[in-house]
């Protein structure tokens, strides 16, 4: 075994890596800037030679307007007293290839904004799904089955079992529950303080209508919504900035198998839920759906760890027994679809939108309680919001979004079919407009809007012009109407209508979002012109796109859904004029609307199974299944060959290493031995105390090989096991070890590394005294004598499989004789990235940052 010195000189670090890329790439920049033209005393021109390697360097340039026309500008300086031709033509040849790479780069927004799309950030680490069976896991469950048998006999041992199974259906039932009342709670808030807003600006707009003061209640709306908006965001930005955002893309990277800390916190679960509420009260264009999947999440891993921290060492503890990465898993997904239920009144929706867009590891027994809590969710969600109506009994408002059942059954000809195929083409279209809009503004705020006080500004002055163009709109756009909005608690605005009428769009803008969804969706033919349709499409487009990725908790699902029910129903306005012989699409021509609805969120979301059987849920009508099908088909394969989906984007932005279901293409030559780290630093089974800080302090691992060299065969490595870095921690952390030759303390057990679950301790909290650093440390008792091994001539397909249906974190590279050569961790396998555009299929070699 060599000297902690010795094996951190053997393993390059991924700063060590990024020092020398950027060493080289300044190296490359000066040989390229030594290209020139020697004249010499006949006025005979030579070009000086250059490599192949300075061509590469160019592409490290900055590429921005002004150096390339310096650039420019310097060569004709240079080559304007010769009169050679060759000369010229030689030198264009040489750089033509390479100005065409950067007037391509030109057209992306800034200098660095591909890296944010093309790395992988190394702070992100695995869950561990992997059962440690080491020493002191089998005593502690041979301990525990002998204590069972002892009490309750033969039969101790499937009571124990049963318990557990039936332990975990009752957390199911108890994050149903819990989500529902969540779910009632926000809508209730919601619903109330909205109204008695929207009421107040109306009677106020209304009042200064007729005495000519109509800036009076536009300042009071912005004063209102910057007020609320700010305290949404200050929320946010300050407790727990991992509750921004809907949450699904952390949701989805969770289940995919990362560590994302913070995530499942109390603290991150009152920013979302209580961000929410005070995002949609502060006039900001978004939903809670997503916020609701989240909040189910994290309620499903609070019940499942049976603790909640509610400060730094403080917290309430019930129960451990599935205080394991593996078990709170499960239950997060089953919180997920319980949240999405909860939002949609779709329980079977809310299921496949677990499995279709988070969960990564799945069987038959996890489906049928994700569906148990679901359905709970979906009924007492039902049950509560009835009873915030008046009729309990009645169970008519199975959750916080309904499309409401159309007056008409939703029918259709197939006369329709090409107009729907084109609207799922426009669909794709302006949803992939929309992930490259919001990744260039995502970019932006990565590179300038950094500050948490920045982050709080942006989100009050968004909320203060959303409400400014609102009120612009209503003056501007005439679109008097006497037709009765949908829905009987409606509020509107006169504006300077006539007596009797209302402006067409105040109903849409003095409402929450999923009030203005519903008029889109069933207010009549002349509640609103084409005009004031078309400008309020274009407006919510881009307040969308703003708004989405702001610090608040907000969610996506209600803004897309808008936006496409808004030129959704333009369109079908568009029809029933075209086509005046078929007259009952005037009667049901809202159809449309949930057409370009299904076919914006599928073209900004890319999913399909399950945002179909939602929408169907949603409206109660089966037979409009397949437009609906067919539309989100055309606008996922519309908007994936322009570009990813936007949780995908949000992913690869935040440099998370995703694995996907299946390996990527065209990878079959590579070997496990071209994928793993190496060289690997390990430990004996017997350390000393000094060496394991050194190596835990210089070394960012997260996990090491315990190996031996065999007495019969001196000078080769055997691999014994495996140990975790956080158990190195906790074993330091409890001071079990000893000077040399004496028995080390015993006073551990499994329950001692439960308690530091998830939040575990980190080196730099570890202290030990320089006499502690020589004492001897045991590893015998902690590490996994049988950590999963391949062979080094394992293609990268198998080794894909391998790891992701076993759901590891490490993989030990071996030769025959276990000898350990290198380790495979998740990072080593997302670097692969299969990305396609265009139509065309290529292989991305991602590269690994520090941040």
């Amino acid at each position: 075994m060599e000297s902690p010195s010795e094996e951190s000189t053997k393993l390059p670090t991924q700063q060590d890596n990024t020092q020398d890329s950027n060493s080289d790439v300044r190296n490359k920049k000066t040989k390229v800037k030594q290209v020139q033209i020697v004249c010499s005393k006949d006025r005979q021109f030579t070009v000086t030679p250059v490599a192949d390697s300075y061509h590469d360097a160019l592409d490290e340039l900055p590429c921005d307007e002004t150096t390339i026309l310096q650039f420019e500008n310097e060569l004709k300086g240079q080559m304007a007293d010769t009169s050679d031709t060759l000369t010229h033509n030689s030198i264009t040849a040489l750089l033509s290839s390479k100005f065409r790479d950067i007037q391509k780069r030109l057209k992306q927004y800034g200098i660095e904004a591909p890296k944010f799309r093309k790395r992988l950030v190394s702070k992100w680490e695995s869950l561990n799904y992997d059962i440690c069976e080491n020493v002191l896991y089998i005593k502690n469950r041979d301990q525990y089955r002998s204590k069972i048998h002892h009490e309750f006999g033969g039969r101790g041992v499937k009571r124990w079992v049963t318990f557990g199974w039936l332990s975990k259906w009752m957390i199911m039932l108890g994050i149903g529950l819990l989500t529902a009342l969540l779910a009632a709670a926000i809508h209730g808030i919601v619903e109330e303080v909205a109204h008695i807003k929207f009421k107040y600006l109306s009677d106020y707009f209304d009042q200064c209508a007729k005495d000519d003061c109509l800036y009076l209640p536009v300042f009071m709306w912005m004063a209102m919504n910057l007020v609320i908006t700010c305290l949404a965001s200050l929320l946010v930005t300050f407790l727990q900035q991992k509750a921004a955002g809907s949450g699904i893309p952390l949701i989805k990277a969770y289940l995919n198998g990362v560590k994302i800390p913070g995530l499942l916190s109390f603290k991150c679960f009152i920013a979302k839920s209580v961000g929410v509420v005070l995002s949609i009260l502060g006039g900001l264009f978004c939903g809670k759906e997503g916020p609701m999947a989240h909040s189910g999440g994290i309620i499903a891993a609070g019940l499942g760890k049976g603790r909640i921290r509610l400060c730094k060492g403080k917290g309430i503890s019930l129960y451990d027994g599935f205080r394991n990465d593996h078990e709170i898993r499960d239950f997060v997904a089953g919180g997920a679809a319980a949240g999405v239920s909860a939002a949609f009144g779709a329980p079977v929706g809310g299921t496949l939108f677990s499995l279709e867009e988070a969960a990564s590891f799945w069987n038959q027994d996890l489906t049928w309680r994700v569906f148990f809590g679901a359905m709970i969710s979906t009924f007492f969600t039902n049950f509560l919001l009835g009873a915030f109506h008046g009729h309990a009994t009645e169970l008519s408002s199975p959750g916080l979004v309904r499309f409401n059942v159309f007056d008409n059954d939703l029918k259709f000809d197939l006369i329709e079919i090409p107009v729907f195929v084109v609207m799922a083409v426009v669909g794709g279209v302006l949803g992939a407009s929309f992930v490259v809009l919001n990744y260039k503004l995502t970019v932006f705020r990565q590179r300038f809007l950094r500050k948490n006080w920045l982050k709080v500004i942006e989100a009050g002055v968004v909320a203060m012009v959303s409400a400014l163009l609102a009120f612009i709109l209503m003056v501007s756009v005439d679109d008097c109407t006497a037709t009765k909005p949908f829905g009987n608690n409606t509020v509107t605005a006169r504006m300077h209508c006539k007596p009797g009428e209302h402006h067409g769009l105040s109903n849409l803008f003095l409402n929450t979002p999923e009030g203005c969804l519903k008029s889109l969706l069933h207010d009549p033919y002349e509640s609103h012109s084409p005009a004031s349709l078309a400008v309020f499409t274009v407006v919510l487009y881009f307040l969308s796109v703003w708004t989405y990725g702001l610090s608040v908790s907000s969610g996506v699902f209600i803004p897309s859904l808008a936006t496409g029910a808004a030129w959704g129903r333009l369109v079908g306005m568009g029809v029933v004029d075209m086509l005046p012989g078929l007259t009952h699409l005037s009667g049901d021509f809202g159809k449309y609307a949930l057409i370009g609805a299904a076919s914006q969120i599928g073209g900004n979301l890319r999913t399909t199974i399950s945002l179909t059987v939602i929408i169907v849920e949603c409206t109660g009508d089966i037979s409009f299944g397949l437009p609906i099908m067919i539309v989100l088909m055309i606008s996922k394969w519309v908007g994936d060959f322009i570009t990813t989906g936007l949780y995908d984007m949000n992913i690869e932005v935040m440099g998370i290493p995703i694995i996907p279901f299946e390996a990527p293409p065209l990878v079959d030559d590579i070997r496990a031995s071209e994928v793993m780290t190496s060289p690997l630093i390990g430990f004996r089974p017997k350390e000393k105390v000094g060496q394991i800080i050194d190596i835990l302090k210089t070394e960012n691992m997260c996990g090491f090989p315990i190996t031996e060299m065999p007495e019969d065969e001196p000078g080769r490595v055997k691999l014994k096991g495996l140990i975790l870095r956080e158990q190195l921690i906790v074993i330091l952390k409890k001071k079990i070890f000893a000077p040399e030759g004496l028995q080390q303390p015993k006073n551990i057990t499994i329950a001692d590394f439960r308690n530091f679950y998830p939040l575990y301790l980190k080196i730099k909290d570890i202290a030990i005294s320089e006499e502690e650093r020589d004492y001897m440390i045991d590893l015998r008792p902690f590490y996994n004598p049988t950590p999963h091994t391949i062979e080094k001539t394992f293609s990268l397909p198998k080794v894909f499989n391998v790891f992701r249906g076993l759901g590891l974190r490490h993989l030990i590279v071996t030769d025959d004789k276990l000898t350990p050569l290198g380790m495979i961790t998740r990072k080593d396998l997302a670097k692969f990235r299969a990305g396609t555009k265009r139509g065309l299929v290529k292989i991305e070699h991602l590269k690994i940052e520090d941040n």
